[in-house]
């Protein structure tokens, strides 16, 4: 019998993922319902931006919107270099990470109703959280609506040809998990595809340090 699904709000406040945060560091993983296991780079996350990241963040006009900012290296970069640059994120100790950073933080789902709607220059979706939710298509049209009508949307996908929407739960690997939700991951060429439906077009795509991303123009 499959799990009833939670909220995705709800789960990604399940202890494992806040006392990952907390200790700014894992394990931690998203497993699959087969047993499959994607590690979490929570150490990444909570250190200052690396060589790839530098290459997001060079890309960044305009005031910035950080969806699923995590502990918030990123919006408290752009912060310290004179951005204005707001951070969303539905887990409270990612929040309190990213304005101890010297971040702006909401804690609050992308979904919900946020500032400067239709006014941001550059919309971010770093760390696979094209994911969230399960449903790119949803997530591609709500980043549209955010974004200003010259803005872009800098996307982290997969290095693979990756098509998927799974059930998945934060687990620790030591017996601790959250409860399930829906989670997708997408290559490149499966983002081309949800974000031409959505009003998107390709600007580039680049690579550093082992990861891939894409600039969508409206």
């Amino acid at each position: 019998m499959t799990a009833q699904l939670t909220e995705p709000a709800l789960a990604w406040r399940a202890d494992p993922y806040a006392d990952a945060l907390r200790a700014g560091q894992g394990p931690l993983y998203l497993r699959r319902s087969d047993g499959w296991l994607l590690p979490l780079d929570v150490e990444r996350w909570c250190a200052e931006p690396d060589e790839a990241d530098e290459g997001v963040l060079a890309r960044c006009t305009g005031p910035v919107l950080d969806i699923g900012c995590g502990p918030g290296r990123l919006v408290a970069t752009l912060a310290a270099r004179g951005h204005r640059a707001l951070g969303v994120d539905v887990t409270p100790e990612a929040v309190a990470r990213t304005t101890r950073a010297g971040g702006s933080a909401l804690c609050r789902s992308v979904f919900d109703p946020l500032p400067g709607e239709g006014r941001w220059g550059t919309v971010l979706l770093i760390d696979g959280n094209i994911g969230i939710g399960g449903d790119p298509a949803a997530l591609l049209r709500r980043a549209a609506q955010l974004a200003a009508p010259d803005g872009s949307l800098l996307v982290e996908v997969t290095t693979a040809d990756v098509d998927e929407r799974v059930e998945v739960h934060v687990d620790d690997g030591r017996g601790g998990h959250g409860a399930p939700f829906w989670w997708a991951r997408l290559g490149a060429r499966a983002l081309r595809g949800e974000a031409a439906d959505a009003g998107w077009t390709r600007s580039a795509t680049w690579q550093a340090a082992g990861r891939s991303f894409v600039d969508l123009r409206r």
